[in-house]
């Protein structure tokens, strides 16, 4: 595949399927953080180093087939435009650091997009798995079937005491990073994720907004992941993970149900006034349309809202990104341009949607 056809379409492939949980988990994501012996880490790398480091991995991982996932395709950072490269985060098949900050970056995509490599990022491997639902074990069953297949073509930084050696303090040991993309709407409406989310930080968990660290939580989208991969095995990581993203699914259901028995009336108006903005806005910001998108996802979930599927409004979440945005219109557009283009794009997505299920 090409770096076009990757960017060409909102929803990756996997994005498509039905996850266990997924009204309320988006997503499951595993990631392993990996360096190779010989090389120097990519913070200490010149670029020189940097270019060799990719060149051995790409040699490495290209030449022939992992037999689950089919043939990785590599696509080199420096030979994207910066909006490609924006796509590209914008459908977390790569990270804002990478795009942004990388020496001779790269990633390396299987066709369902669900398997994504990046090359040179803080550290020299990151494996990252996608999964729609909850399914943190399978990611992560699936994550290391991958690293194997990776360990047998290169030598990875190891010391016996403290585990995989990586670039930051915080991710040596097992190098996991397991998280979930969790849409907690009922749970911001009653106001009780201001007691929730402290905790959650209190038990070694880290909350973060949609792209990740420093993003803002938009369209009540809250990413979810452990905070520590020292002392502890990648299992019990994901465990302890898994606990606690339970707790939050029952807390989001029942105050999803609380919602419907006292306050309906309301609730309904709040879906329906936000489906009507998006049906017929001529502009609309990305944070409203983020805002919109929630409530009528919600609406969809508790059957407030006939005739529309789930999937239409992760797709438009992505979507109405400034990258997407701009790679269908063909050139950069000003605030005020996305704007009108966004509300455009909305209502006439939302049109075909309902005059399919007619």
């Amino acid at each position: 595949m090409s770096l076009q056809q990757f960017i060409s379409e909102a929803l990756s492939p996997w994005m498509k399927k039905d996850g266990p949980d997924s009204d309320i988990v988006l997503s499951s994501r595993i990631r392993l953080a990996r360096n190779l012996e010989e090389y120097k880490f990519p913070l200490l790398a010149s670029m020189e180093e940097s270019y060799a480091t990719s060149k051995h991995i790409g040699e490495a991982l290209t030449q022939d087939e992992y037999t689950d996932i089919g043939s990785l395709e590599i696509l080199r950072i420096d030979d994207m435009k910066a909006n490609e490269k924006r796509v590209l985060v914008e459908k977390h098949l790569i990270s804002p650091n990478l795009a942004d900050h990388s020496k001779h970056g790269a990633v390396l995509l299987d066709n369902d997009e669900a398997v994504s490599i990046m090359v040179n990022e803080e550290d020299h491997i990151r494996i990252q798995c996608l999964l729609p639902g909850f399914q943190l074990g399978n990611g992560l069953e699936k994550a290391n079937q991958i690293d194997d297949w990776i360990e047998q073509r290169l030598t990875y930084a190891f010391d016996e005491k403290r585990g995989y050696l990586t670039s930051c303090p915080t991710n040596v040991g097992t190098g996991l990073r397991a998280s979930v993309m969790m849409h907690l709407p009922a749970l911001a409406m009653t106001q009780q994720l201001n007691r929730i989310l402290p905790a959650i930080n209190q038990l070694g968990l880290v909350v973060r907004g949609i792209y990740g660290e420093g993003s803002e939580a938009l369209g009540n989208l809250f990413q979810i992941s452990n905070q520590l991969t020292l002392g502890k095995s990648e299992e019990d990581i994901v465990e302890d993970l898994r606990g606690v993203v339970l707790q939050l699914i029952q807390q989001e259901r029942a105050a999803r149900e609380n919602l419907l028995d006292q306050s309906r009336l309301q609730l309904e108006d709040r879906v329906h006034r936000s489906f009507g903005i998006l049906a017929h806005s001529r502009m609309i910001e990305s944070k409203e349309a983020t805002q919109r998108l929630s409530n009528v996802r919600l609406g969809i979930d508790l059957g407030l809202i006939k005739g529309l599927s789930g999937n239409i409004l992760n797709e438009l979440m992505i979507l109405t990104q400034p990258g997407f945005l701009q790679q269908y219109a063909g050139e950069v557009l000003s605030s005020e341009q996305r704007d009108e283009r966004r509300a455009t794009l909305i209502r006439e997505r939302l049109k075909l949607e309902e005059e399919t299920n007619e």
